[in-house]
Order: C-alpha cells, then structure tokens, then sequence
C-alpha cells in the first residue's frame, strides 16, 4: 500500500478552488484518455459542478490542499467526488465517484487518502452502492479501486473515441451502507 501523506488535511471544496481544480481536470483533458472530454473548461464553465457538489450529503467534492507553500507547488494536491449515478429518482442511492490528483501528486498517496475521506463521509448518506468508470488501460486506478473494496462489473469495449482511437471503459461497483431489503 502507498504512503499517505499524514500532513495532508482533506477538506470540503469551496469556490476559491476552482481554478485549481480546473487546471487539474484540464490536464487529463489535454493530456490522457482518462476523461473521454476532449475540450478544455475554464473555470467559469465547471463553476456549476462545483456548485452541485454542496459540503454535505451523497454528492460531494473533496479536495487535498497542499500543506507545502513553497512557491511553484501546486495549491491542491487533488480531488475526489461523488456524483448523481444517473439522473433518474430510482437510481438516488447510487452514486458515482471519481479521484483525479495534481500530475505533481501522483503516487504520493494522495489518492487513497482522498478515498479513504469520501468514503467515510458517504458512510452516514442513504447510499448503496458506489461506481467507477475507469478509461482502460489504467493499471493504478484499478488498484486503487481493488484496494477501496470495488470489484469489476463490465466493460464497455471501444466505447469513447479520443486522439484518434477507441478506448475501452470498466465499470466498477462497491456496496455502500446497510444492505436493503
């Protein structure tokens, strides 16, 4: 298992994030398959995820501000959310998550530390089940979410297209909460 980073304070994202966390998901937006956009955001356009992210309930936004002040260092280390699974009332107690962390953060424990916090502030939601949808190939995040509990449900085959070829999607699941009758 990683080190994680003990000094790091997860916290509840909040508006003065945003470009921090705008400059992190555009990375993986220009840079990897690992998000099927293809066009970066700025901050003004992902201010309304942000916003449907409020400090409580089943969708969340966590970030990993960074302890380390030194100029240069990236202001948030990463971030982790829950999300509406879809958009229809029956699918309420699902929700789905995701992790994303700084390029400069990667492999620091940054990620299971953001999980390890979503996971138990989800604990006292009306939740039952987490998913994941990970762009393969994605050796990391598939241990991240073995290591988290979340076992392989299926895979979309060649089911987004970005720089030019066709990438596969997984989708992971782990039970949340008290099973329902």
């Amino acid at each position: 298992m990683v080190q994680i980073r003990t000094e790091v304070q997860v916290r509840a994202g909040v508006e003065a994030d945003l470009t921090a966390l705008t400059n992190i998901y555009n990375h993986y937006v220009r840079e990897t398959a690992l998000t099927f956009d293809t066009v970066e955001f700025t901050p003004d356009e992902r201010l309304p995820w942000l916003l449907s992210h409020p400090e409580d309930g089943p969708h969340r936004l966590l970030v990993a501000p960074n302890p380390d002040t030194r100029h240069g260092a990236p202001y948030v280390l990463g971030y982790a959310t829950s999300s509406p699974y879809r958009p229809k009332a029956a699918y309420s107690t699902s929700v789905e998550v995701s992790v994303y962390c700084a390029p400069e953060a990667t492999g620091r424990g940054i990620g299971p530390l953001l999980y390890a916090a979503l996971f138990e502030a989800l604990a006292g939601e009306d939740i039952h089940r987490a998913y994941a949808a990970i762009a393969q190939p994605n050796e990391p995040s598939v241990r991240l979410h073995d290591a988290f509990g979340f076992r392989h449900v299926g895979t979309y085959t060649e089911v987004g297209r970005k720089f030019g070829r066709y990438w596969d999607v997984s989708w992971y699941e782990k039970p949340l909460g008290k099973p329902h009758e």
